[in-house]
């Protein structure tokens, strides 16, 4: 019982310590742009629409808030945001991955 105890105890610190991690994760744009090649082909192409999961015109991203992509592609990431294609993408990316991606289209015009 104090082996469960002292590892749900270690479990929670750590899950606190990659939070605290996350959070002081600094997008960079220029590694954005290296990795976009999954966000261009959608987001890249002006009034661009799709028909998966059903048709949208699908957004454009540049200048869009740093903030607002790095939240919306956390909700993805989470499947707060129910977008399968999204959904896919997002769950490979690491928070690095999604600053420097949000950091590179905030810029963007």
């Amino acid at each position: 019982m104090k082996k469960l105890i002292a590892h749900l105890a270690l479990a929670g610190i750590a899950g606190v310590a990659t939070m605290a991690n996350a959070a002081d994760v600094v997008g960079n744009a220029a590694n954005g742009a290296k990795i976009n090649g999954a966000c261009i082909g959608c987001h890249g192409i002006p009034g661009y629409r799709t028909a998966f999961p059903e048709v949208y015109q699908v957004p454009m991203l540049g200048g869009q808030s740093d903030k607002y992509l790095q939240s919306a592609l956390n909700a993805y990431k989470k499947g707060d945001r129910k977008h399968p294609s999204m959904r896919g993408i997002a769950e490979g990316l690491s928070d690095q991955d999604i600053a420097d991606l949000s950091a590179y289209y905030s810029q963007q015009k």
